[in-house]
């Protein structure tokens, strides 16, 4: 049963004084209590009072029909729509609005678009019908029937409003039109106002053109509201601009502009995208002293800051202090945990919530991914779909398969990508690239390929061409890889550090030595890549495996960064295919300054000493690892087997079948080492089998 609220008396007040004043009999007075009721959420109420109308008309109707589309009852809202007697257009537009604003109802919307089309005569069809369908258009990235619209608007004279004006550079700059969003508002010269200019910035922002936004904002100075200042502090928050976008909210503060929970919400962000503790703290003081600081949408950020900033005890401190907690705050706490590599504690406070958005689960899944725990994320998976049913956001079923790639469970990711056909989701480059990415490291390039290749080509981005290419450079096609990154530039894919990475490593494979060197130095030249520590590590084993060792020691000289590990042992693998003791001991005396305690340096070297015949050495080296009491981490292998992962390392008996997995690998020796006129005979007895398995 809902609880009763501090207002609910009220209304019931309003009602009661209508009923002794004689008012309540009159449907217009009937009408307005509907109205009333449903504000407030109390939708039984009205309709209980519309069904004491002995014929309500089409205001009554409407206003039951609007009751219902506020409670978020679409299904007996378009009930009622149907059986209603007498429609007007204010009845299509608040069903239209509806579906429009709604999720999963955009199949509805069409239709009923569609029908308004049809009675166009009697009902017709108005400006708000038209901006409500480029909303729609805008939201399904349909810019063909976003120019439809447009052409009828320009036809009927409902362009030139300042509400019609935004719509249409919103659905332009939406459906990836920038130029047409700026040809409308080129259109506006001399009528330039607050909506239309607000729309044609946040236009700019969401395309990355900073420059423009910037110069369409100060144009008309005196149209700016908070608004205005808001979208373009939001706009430099999310391009990765945060000093401009904490240096804009002090222009804005200097000029007396108030700033509400989106101002906070932006600046917090940029603080957060910093790391910065000291500038988050001061956003956090004014928070405080404006008195926001019982606003959850603020505190949520504000815990996502300490936990970005690493500190999560004062993340914890805020969150505790929140009275109502809020699953979005709860996510952040999480995150900040899972960053930490705190597993436990993320699990823990994921058990203590009484309420679980998608978000929530997301977050942990994430969690648990980055953490590289594959078996507890498809046991969290397996509690979602019993308690939850069916799953709503695919950034987890993302988390999932990015859990199958690690394993290189094909299975379970075939039955992951069949869930996600069977449930119909919308196949964003997100989940593509995340399925691309799970057949490249299960092994299965062909059908990441044939998963690639369902993707537009005009709606290929940066990431689904990283995955692709690096699975084609992995598994030895590396013609392919080069190809596919040409394409990449045709369509003005702008490549990234990760892109490089993936070239350079097809390179290294294949012995392309120039090629290699030609695409490490376009990265910085023609890109603006900065090379790291992989790029670097990636052309000293590729000089290595070419046999260049002295490209590699002159390439070493000139790395402008402090050369790590990663490095190091990339020339160590190079300096043992050169057979250059002299560089062996140079490498070793680095990489064991700089990883001591590490195990499998320990067993490089030794490695590196034995393929040249230096047995000495390899004992010296393996006399140090015992002294230092470094371990090399057991290798493994496992199988994905009755929805759980089997994991299994050298001896291990550790597994509750082990004596049974014993006993048939025993069986099996015994198979394979079988005489010669044992296998004589049983290849008589089976005629072709045993040759085709041989």
């Amino acid at each position: 049963m809902r609880p009763l609220r501090l207002i609910d008396p009220l209304v019931y007040l309003d009602h009661g004084k209508a009923i002794k004043s004689g008012f309540a009999s009159s449907i217009f007075t009937c009408n307005q209590l509907i109205h009333l009721y449903s504000n407030h959420g109390l939708v039984k109420d009205a309709h209980k009072l519309f069904d004491e109308i002995s014929h309500p008309n089409v205001f009554s109707w409407n206003a039951i029909i609007m009751a219902y589309i506020k409670a978020r009852d679409l299904t007996k809202a378009r009930a009622l729509f149907d059986s209603a007697p007498h429609k007007d257009l204010v009845s299509y537009n608040s069903m239209l609005s509806a579906y429009v604003g709604a999720d999963e109802y955009e199949t509805d919307a069409l239709d009923l678009f569609t029908t308004m089309q049809s009675a166009r005569d009697t009902i017709g069809v108005d400006e708000f019908t038209l901006t409500t369908m480029l909303n729609l258009t805008a939201k399904l990235h349909k810019g063909c029937y976003g120019e439809q619209i447009h052409s009828y608007m320009m036809k009927t004279a409902n362009n030139l409003s300042k509400f019609a004006v935004s719509s249409l550079i919103d659905m332009y700059s939406k459906c990836g039109s920038f130029r047409e969003a700026c040809n409308v508002f080129s259109g506006c010269v001399g009528r330039v106002d607050l909506v239309s200019k607000n729309a044609m910035v946040a236009a700019c922002c969401r395309e990355r053109k900073m420059d423009i936004a910037l110069s369409v904002f100060w144009k008309y100075p005196e149209l700016n509201d908070i608004v205005s200042w808001n979208t373009l502090i939001a706009g430099y928050a999310q391009n990765g601009f945060m000093e401009k976008s904490l240096a804009l909210f002090s222009e804005m503060i200097e000029n007396g502009i108030g700033c509400n929970e989106h101002t906070l919400a932006s600046v917090l962000s940029a603080c957060s995208g910093l790391k910065s503790m000291k500038l988050g703290e001061c956003v956090h003081a004014w928070v405080l002293k404006i008195g926001y600081n019982s606003n959850q949408f603020i505190n949520s950020a504000i815990v996502d800051l300490y936990c970005k900033c690493g500190n999560i005890r004062y993340a914890e401190s805020v969150y505790a202090g929140i009275r109502i907690k809020s699953p979005f705050a709860a996510a952040s706490l999480i995150s900040g945990y899972s960053s930490q590599g705190n597993m436990a504690e993320a699990q823990r406070l994921f058990d203590s919530l009484t309420e679980r958005n998608s978000v929530v689960w997301t977050a942990l899944c994430s969690g648990y991914v980055k953490s590289q725990q594959s078996k507890a994320l498809f046991k969290l998976f397996r509690e979602f779909t019993t308690t939850e049913g069916l799953v709503p956001d695919a950034m987890i079923i993302i988390s999932v398969l990015g859990a199958c790639a690690i394993q290189a469970t094909l299975t379970l990711g075939k039955q992951i990508h069949a869930y996600i056909l069977r449930m119909i989701f919308n196949m964003d480059e997100k989940l593509l690239s995340a399925l691309v990415d799970m057949y490249s490291k299960c092994g299965h390039i062909i059908y990441a390929g044939k998963t690639f290749q369902l993707v537009p080509v005009s709606d290929r981005d940066a990431i689904l061409y990283n995955v692709m290419i690096a699975g084609y450079a992995h598994h030895g096609f590396e013609d392919d890889a080069i190809q596919l990154f040409q394409e990449m530039l045709k369509k003005s894919v702008k490549p990234d550090a990760v892109t490089f990475v993936a070239l350079l490593s097809a390179c290294r494979h294949r012995g392309l030595v120039e090629l290699g060197e030609q695409f490490f130095i376009s990265m910085q030249e023609h890109y603006n890549v900065v090379p790291e520590i992989y790029h670097y590590a990636c052309m000293v084993d590729m000089y290595g495996k070419a046999n260049q060792l002295e490209k590699a020691v002159e390439f070493m000289r000139k790395i402008p960064i402090q050369i790590d590990a990663t490095i190091w042992g990339a020339f160590l693998n190079a300096c043992q295919v050169s057979s250059n003791t002299e560089l062996v001991k140079q490498a070793e005396e680095q990489l064991l300054k700089l990883e001591a305690d590490n195990g499998s340096r320990y067993v490089q070297l030794a490695n590196a000493y034995a393929a040249e015949g230096k047995w000495d050495e390899m004992g010296r080296i393996r006399k140090k690892m015992r002294g230092k009491e470094a371990k090399k981490l057991a290798g493994c292998s496992w199988i994905y087997v009755d929805n759980d992962t089997h994991v299994f390392t050298s001896g291990d008996a550790s597994h509750s079948k082990a004596d049974a997995i014993y006993s048939t690998l025993v069986f099996l020796n015994g198979k394979l080492y079988l005489s010669g006129t044992k296998l004589k005979q049983l290849n008589d007895m089976q005629g072709d089998v045993v040759e085709d398995i041989f």
